[in-house]
């Protein structure tokens, strides 16, 4: 029974049409009732959150129908790849939280697509293209107007092996000859529009050195390679659609060459095709991502800011929440803009759960308890995580001098301000009540030390603990803290849809995507996390300490706020 398509998006449905495609192939027993899906990276660059949705749907399907989903790097173009974006990948893969069953390249069938081609050329299904890149492009003509066909359509076969084999020379120059695929110039689908299959590229490759100086082009490797896998389900993006009937037709070809054009059920890929995944406020090209990379516009591949998933996992993102995010807005077959706010939100959701809770001034002013002992301090049981017993508790140091938060005060503050203000009181987190009882200034107005009054039988376990007030504030003990840095982040463009503007997108990037605060002070506790642990900065939102953090300097990336500030933001509010 055929799958309408035109019912495929309502919301009612448990399954993607994906999942639908795969559940009638396997009740129709093709490829012998198994399902074996791959993810096909080009090592050309790093992954990000675009590539971890078709992460999520290859592995995740093979997962469903235990199947499996191998790894295959569509390595066919040497002056672009190499290892350190493999490894890289590697990396992603496991940390989003998926199992490969193999791994494969298809540089590991050059060899065969080597033969393929040959087989294509004494069929009378392939010849050498002399011409400019220009000028095979000029006769392709356009959607509605045939191609004009090469003045080497018809070359002898032997003259096209004889220069088939040339173009794998050292000598051979770039650019020179092509090989192209004889199929039909009038076809209403460009694509077909004789394909080139193999181009000449005088670049070491990353895995086989200098053996090979032609390779083949992307259309003609990945379909052949996912049959050569015995792949079931080729998945991929909606701008493969046109590429769809040129896959199909080269397997068509090595059926043919391998004898096995009439068998039925056999292992012949089925492709299909889903939307992209887009993020306001940021790009997905890989050329672009490239060129904010080469070009120092962020500081590198990993830079919180970018959509890759190393920094994604470098600002404090879990890799659950991105599966979350992604599972939320759905596999379709039309392309849509995702909000930004739709994935932070993931990611409060699920930090919410697993962030251990600790104390965090960013903009420091003194707040001196005038009636707490000098030289006297304790230590304050802090909760790590409310939402996880489990998660145990840490200690806090109490004295009599703390650094808060310069926006928790205010001189003259209204009525609904529950913060800390002349005469008014609030709970110190985790320890005790006090009460403002004046303010210094220096010269300029600026307000240098807030005093107070503490309430010693306000503190948690003791009589006067219950007493209610409306605002609790956080601290740091100005004798116990440590100094750190943060750095703040922003949306990497200034429009929402840069991809969309017809501006030079470095033109669109946002001047202030970055704020370092330098003069902040931390608990000590904080010392003891790495780059990996989730934090709560309590009151202020989700962090992790970065990559760049010593012991002698703590760093802190800021993950996200507590609330979507941007919302707020734009919406004329302040940011908080």
């Amino acid at each position: 029974m055929a799958v309408n398509e035109e019912n495929m998006n309502e919301e009612k449905k448990s399954l993607s049409f994906v999942e639908q495609f795969v559940e009638e192939d396997l009740k129709e027993g093709k490829n012998g009732g198994r399902i074996q899906t791959r993810f096909p990276p080009e090592p050309n660059g790093y992954l990000h959150i675009g590539h971890a949705k078709a992460i999520c749907m290859d592995f995740g399907v093979a997962e469903k129908y235990n199947g499996v989903c191998n790894l295959r790097f569509d390595d066919t173009n040497p002056s672009k790849e190499n290892n350190e974006y493999v490894e890289n990948i590697l990396q992603d893969i496991q940390w989003l939280g998926f199992k490969w069953g193999n791994i494969y390249y298809a540089s590991d069938y050059f060899e065969k697509l080597w033969e393929f081609a040959v087989w294509m050329i004494k069929k009378g299904h392939a010849y050498i293209d002399e011409q400019t890149a220009e000028e095979i492009a000029a006769q392709k003509g356009t959607p509605t107007t045939p191609g004009t066909a090469s003045p080497y359509r018809d070359r002898p076969v032997e003259e096209n092996l004889a220069l088939f084999e040339k173009m794998n020379t050292p000598e051979a120059v770039e650019g020179s000859m092509v090989l192209r695929a004889k199929l039909d110039m009038a076809n209403p689908n460009m694509h077909f529009r004789d394909p080139i299959m193999y181009r000449i590229i005088q670049t070491p490759h990353h895995r086989t050195g200098t053996k090979w100086h032609a390779y083949p082009m992307y259309d003609f490797a990945h379909g052949q390679s996912d049959y050569f896998e015995g792949v079931t389900h080729s998945i991929c993006t909606l701008e493969f659609v046109p590429h769809r009937p040129l896959y199909d037709k080269f397997v068509d070809f090595l059926k043919e060459m391998d004898g096995t054009a009439d068998v039925l059920n056999d292992n012949r890929p089925r492709q299909i095709e889903f939307n992209r995944l887009n993020l306001t406020y940021t790009v997905m090209s890989k050329r672009k991502l490239h060129t904010l990379v080469d070009e120092h516009l962020v500081n590198g591949w990993d830079d919180p800011r970018m959509p890759t998933l190393c920094g994604m996992r470098r600002r404090g993102y879990s890799p659950e929440s991105i599966r979350m995010f992604i599972d939320s807005i759905g596999y379709t077959k039309f392309d849509a803009l995702n909000d930004m706010a739709l994935l932070e939100a993931s990611v409060r959701e699920d930090l919410n759960k697993k962030a251990c809770r600790v104390s965090a001034v960013l903009n420091p002013v003194k707040l001196v308890i005038t009636n707490y002992p000098d030289g006297q301090s304790e230590e304050m049981e802090a909760i790590n995580n409310p939402e996880n017993e489990a998660d145990g508790t840490h200690t806090i140091t109490f004295s009599k001098n703390l650094w808060i938060e310069r926006a928790d005060f205010m001189e003259d503050a209204p009525k609904k301000f529950f913060r800390l203000a002349p005469g008014r009181e609030v709970r110190l987190k985790n320890a005790y009540i006090v009460k403002c009882t004046g303010c210094t200034k220096d010269a300029e107005g600026r307000i240098t030390e807030i005093q107070a009054e503490y309430d010693p039988e306000s503190k948690s376990g003791m009589a006067g603990a219950n007493r209610r007030v409306k605002g609790t504030i956080h601290w740091v003990s100005a004798s116990h803290c440590l100094p750190a840095e943060v750095r703040e982040y922003d949306r990497l463009f200034c429009v929402e849809n840069p991809s969309a503007d017809d501006r030079d997108f470095r033109e669109l990037l946002n001047p202030d995507s970055l704020r370092v605060n330098k003069g902040c002070y931390v608990e000590p506790y904080l010392a003891e996390k790495h780059p990996g642990d989730y934090l709560q900065f309590q009151r202020i939102g989700y962090f992790m300490m970065d990559l760049d953090s010593t012991a002698d300097h703590l760093v802190f990336n800021k993950t996200v706020g507590l609330k979507d500030a941007w919302a707020k933001k734009q919406g004329g509010g302040a940011k908080k």
